[in-house]
């Protein structure tokens, strides 16, 4: 989430990023080493990235971007505040259309 890679992007397309504050990617964080890597998807750690989420919908942000592979396996579309950016899905279909290209 702090690295350049999204922050990068998203600025060349002017677009705002907002991140979590420390303690929350912490947490989430260790969701994402501790249970999501062990296919464990708790109702209780969905709930925390749903909090999450939202607090970013109350802020005014438009979208939230799932950039952890794991992620989109424990939050779906339908339980997210915002609309979702799954970046495995993103970069996927980007590597095939580059694939194709040329």
């Amino acid at each position: 989430m702090e690295g350049p890679v999204y922050r990068d992007a998203l600025q060349a397309a002017g677009i705002e990023q907002c991140i979590p504050a420390a303690e929350q990617r912490q947490h989430l964080d260790q969701i994402i080493m501790d249970e999501l890597v062990n296919a464990q998807f708790l109702p209780r750690s969905l709930a925390y990235y749903v909090e999450v989420i939202r607090k970013f919908k109350n802020e005014g942000c438009d979208a939230v971007i799932l950039g952890c592979t794991e992620i989109p396996l424990l939050v779906a579309p339908e339980s997210s505040p915002l609309p979702t950016l799954d970046s495995t899905r993103l970069l996927a279909k980007a590597a095939v259309r580059k694939a194709i290209e040329g």
